[in-house]
């Protein structure tokens, strides 16, 4: 047991329900939590069957919570005790809250009444189903703490999501201590949703006014009203402290900085082989996707990519979009023969793979056959020039037959025109986004274009017909992810990007860019970190480009130490140093609340 004896019990919407980023968070630090606190740890979340099925493994309880569960059985709150199946196998309550659906109005009123919170008009799934939620993980609390009378509880709650639990507890006076996360302010979400410049008119924002005229005043009132009566307020970094200061009138206590287990992911010899053996893989998909067409030097490319949802100008899609076609212009000014390839990894709405790009992959994989099955007999009449000193040829290599047949393959092979700019069809591609811009910006696949530009609109899996690689692979096997977010409160995809020892680009507005900017020896950096903050838009396009163009022309030798100094600076963010943060968080909530 714990030495000291504290109970833990850590409440969030995506434990056991993975929705976004906040899932990752909880699920790699559980393992920490874990080892400090042992079987005084819990985590709470809410009960859905369909997605336990798989993530939880329900147990019996133990006596003490199988007599609480018994009293809010009663009450219509059905708790389910087991195991979350990831490591460390924490222990975990999931709350079923469909029996107290009844209780909605009675409990929006008390909201009212207390808190001068507004839920008048709410839809069911976009605010009072977290909160019936909440209320009800409050209710569990209270007897927990009935229960556990002699005991010093902590109750760390993530996101808005979970706030009901907050405002109840402090409702019912319940002593328990509260330790409030939000990994993202209500109101700064929105607006950067909604192309508000945010970060340039913070001090003008009224953020009352700006909660109802963009529809998320009951949210904003509920995280503006648990950031003042928890005993601890934290935020994940720097740029959402400066936001919930502004917004929630409350600055946080401490940051609890996000990271990973950097234990999961591979060293610097197993990424060196990855890399090259999935870097082959993309060469060939990069073959039937532009040979068809024209070729050029696979040799003397580079893979960049960008990931993450679509949002256009949220995940600074547009900024790279910009950046690229001013690289393109760039590299063909100087007539340079290097070729950059620009993934956009970003799932949109698909019909099918493009028909044209399906049928070359068959006369590839044909051609490619035929040369597997006769490759024992090219390999000997090889080694026969080699040792007989005689020139290769193709008269040497290979039958007058099977020569003929091959070429007739490769004709068939062949297309007019350019290719295309998306792997699949869009349902509505005339209109979408990023195929715009990519018009817009001169980046049209041409022959004589220096960047060439990929919209890949589906997950990766490893079984899509194209590239069959997953997420995790086809990052090893690029050069750099650019990720310049415009609003990124944390921002784990440059961070999982070094973790998997390749370069990234953040942005001063990403959390993590700003947490790294403090490290004191970023000479050929590994991670870059692109200045948005007060710029104009013409600036923040700079700067990526300058960044894009400075990588590309790295020597294999510079990139590999790129490569290296990302993985040391990821290692800055492993879960071992970053816990210290939370148990920090705990433990001051615990003296403010039993003081």
């Amino acid at each position: 047991m714990n030495k000291e004896k504290n109970y833990l019990f850590e409440v969030g919407w995506e434990v056991c329900n993975k929705v976004g980023g906040i899932n990752t968070v909880i699920k790699s630090k559980a393992p920490q939590l874990v080892k400090h606190y042992r079987d005084n740890y819990h985590l709470i979340g809410p009960y859905f069957p369909e997605k336990t099925v798989t993530e939880f493994q329900e147990r019996i309880p133990p006596d003490k919570l199988h007599h609480i569960f018994e009293r809010l059985h009663r009450e219509g709150i059905v708790c389910h005790y087991g195991k979350w199946l990831i490591d460390g196998e924490p222990n975990t309550i999931l709350v079923d809250y469909t029996g107290y659906i009844h209780k909605n109005n009675e409990i929006k009123a008390k909201l009212w009444e207390r808190y001068r919170i507004d839920s008048l008009g709410t839809y069911f799934h976009d605010f009072d189903e977290p909160i019936l939620w909440g209320y009800a993980v409050g209710r569990l609390l209270e007897e927990i703490s009935k229960s556990f009378r002699r005991k010093k509880i902590v109750a760390h709650f993530h996101e808005w999501l979970s706030c009901g639990a907050i405002l109840y507890l402090n409702m019912k006076k319940i002593k328990i201590a509260k330790v409030f996360t939000t990994h993202a302010t209500v109101l700064g979400r929105t607006l950067a949703g909604n192309n508000v410049d945010l970060y340039n008119i913070l001090e003008k924002i009224d953020p009352e006014r700006e909660a109802y005229k963009w529809n998320v005043k009951a949210k904003y009132q509920v995280e503006r009203a648990s950031a003042e009566i928890c005993d601890v307020f934290t935020t994940v970094s720097e740029v959402t402290a400066i936001e919930a200061e502004h917004f929630l009138d409350k600055r946080p206590d401490l940051l609890l900085f996000n990271g990973l287990d950097m234990k999961k992911h591979p060293t610097m010899d197993e990424a060196a082989i990855k890399h090259r053996r999935y870097r082959e893989k993309i060469k060939n998909f990069l073959q039937y996707y532009f040979f068809p067409y024209y070729s050029f030097d696979l040799e003397d490319t580079l893979i960049y990519f960008i990931s993450g949802r679509y949002e256009f100008h949220n995940k600074g899609i547009d900024l790279f979009i910009k950046a690229l076609g001013k690289l393109n212009e760039k590299l063909k000014k100087e007539k340079s023969k290097k070729t950059i390839v620009a993934f956009f990894w970003i799932p949109g709405d698909v019909m099918r793979i493009k028909p044209e790009l399906s049928r070359a992959r068959a006369y590839y994989e044909d051609v490619q056959e035929s040369i597997e099955d006769n490759i024992d007999e090219i390999k000997k009449r090889i080694i026969l020039s080699l040792i007989s000193q005689k020139s290769i040829s193709e008269s040497r290599l290979f039958e007058r037959d099977f020569l003929y047949q091959t070429k007739k393959k490769v004709l068939r092979f062949l297309m007019e025109g350019n290719p295309p700019l998306c792997t699949h069809d869009l349902k509505n591609e005339e209109k979408d986004p990023i195929i715009q811009n990519f018009k817009e910006n001169g980046l049209l696949n041409k022959k004589e274009d220096r960047v060439k530009v990929i919209f890949y609109p589906i997950y990766l899996t490893g079984a899509d017909n194209l590239l069959d690689l997953n997420y995790d692979e086809s990052v090893m096997g690029s050069h750099l992810g650019v990720f310049p977010s415009y609003y990124e409160p944390w921002g784990y995809t440059p961070l999982e990007t070094a973790a998997l020892s390749v370069a990234s680009v953040t942005t001063d507005f990403s959390g993590f860019g700003r947490y790294i900017a403090q490290d004191s020896t970023r000479e050929n950096t590994g991670i870059f970190i692109i200045e948005m903050f007060g710029k104009s838009m013409e600036e923040k396009v700079d700067n990526l480009f300058k960044t894009i163009y400075k990588f590309g022309m790295f020597t294999k030798e510079e990139r590999i130490r790129n490569k290296v100094n990302a993985k040391r600076l990821a290692s800055l963010v492993d879960w071992e140093i970053l816990i210290h943060n939370y148990i920090k968080a705990h433990k001051l909530a615990i003296e403010r609340a039993y003081s």
